[in-house]
């Protein structure tokens, strides 16, 4: 490979890079989270979480272990994951299919794009989480609880912020690695051939 091809070749990923959104994912411990009514109750625990402005939730993973204490049923607790003004949002219940108090686990994913409920964040970048229930009994307080467990979203932007927990390289870091690798390589070899010439 010539030095002209490498350069073009390292030029045209800096670009790629410099243009691709980043994409990371926000991984949410739910351990102790409050369900006492509706959207909106005093009570419920709300969590927030800057992911970027104008930054796209494009998918759901979840393994939660959660408690509804009777009257109230594990299909009643959710969760309500929006912009911070609250004008776009899903609304998410783990245990939809089990109409009896008690403690279930549940573990699935979803790919928000696919289904049609993927949405923007605002410009001020924040993901607001509000743990609800879908009818307050009014006899026990809290009607059902988040035992443990993370929830993960999927969220791509240009303004994405680096999470620190997360291992694994964004798509244009990793690109810059590989070409920054393919320099070194291309660096030595022509050393080595010009110690042999000398």
């Amino acid at each position: 490979m010539s030095l002209r091809t490498l350069k073009q070749l390292l030029v045209g990923l800096s670009l790629l890079a410099c243009t691709s959104a980043f994409a990371a994912p926000l991984v949410v411990n739910i351990a102790g989270a409050q369900s006492f009514g509706a959207v909106g109750e005093a009570g419920n625990t709300v969590l927030t979480f800057n992911v970027g402005a104008g930054s796209q939730i494009t998918s759901i993973a979840y393994n939660v272990n959660i408690t509804a204490f009777t009257p109230s049923y594990l299909s009643e607790i959710g969760l309500y994951f929006s912009d911070s003004a609250q004008s776009t949002g899903v609304y998410f219940t783990p245990g939809f299919a089990n109409s009896s108090p008690g403690t279930g686990t549940y573990a699935d994913s979803a790919n928000l794009i696919d289904l049609g409920l993927d949405f923007m964040v605002g410009a001020d970048g924040i993901l607001r989480l509000e743990f609800f229930e879908d009818f307050d009994d009014g006899l026990v307080s809290p009607d059902g609880i988040w035992n443990f467990g993370t929830i993960t979203f999927g969220v791509t932007g240009d303004n994405v912020p680096v999470d620190p927990g997360t291992d694994i390289p964004e798509p244009a870091t990793g690109m810059l690695l590989g070409a920054g690798l393919a320099l070194m390589g291309f660096t030595a070899r022509r050393r080595r051939s010009g110690s042999k010439a000398a």
